[in-house]
């Protein structure tokens, strides 16, 4: 029997957590958040319309103040660059757990539904 792999569970939870849901118009994505800057640096999710995933790099920040309101931790980019896109989901899991790694990143993952056009 193998031992516990830390790295493969931290892979398979960050792959399952990039998908789209087309019944529900669900999108799972991964924020990867400096801590220290209270920033979103990385921003990982499923694009249904190219069927690929992808990963950006924040470039711009919402002003941020935690005292407000509703307030989530941490700055939102409010522009990015693309930093890879890939058909395979494994291959952009490996690379969240990558750049999370080597900046000290921690996650925030979050659910967002597409709004409807009437």
């Amino acid at each position: 029997m193998s031992g516990f792999d830390l790295k493969a569970f931290s892979k398979r939870m960050i792959a399952e957590s990039l998908f789209y849901d087309e019944e529900y118009g669900a999108i799972g994505n991964i924020s990867l958040i400096n801590v220290d800057e209270l920033r979103e640096y990385f921003i990982a999710y499923y694009l249904p319309e190219d069927e690929q995933f992808v990963i950006d790099r924040a470039t711009a920040w919402e002003d941020y103040d935690p005292e407000e309101e509703g307030a989530i931790g941490y700055a939102l980019a409010i522009d990015t660059d693309e930093h890879m896109a890939s058909k395979s989901q494994d291959e952009i899991a490996q690379e969240v757990l990558t750049l999370a790694e080597a900046h000290n990143l921690v996650p925030s993952v979050a659910l967002f539904f597409e709004e409807e056009n009437d």
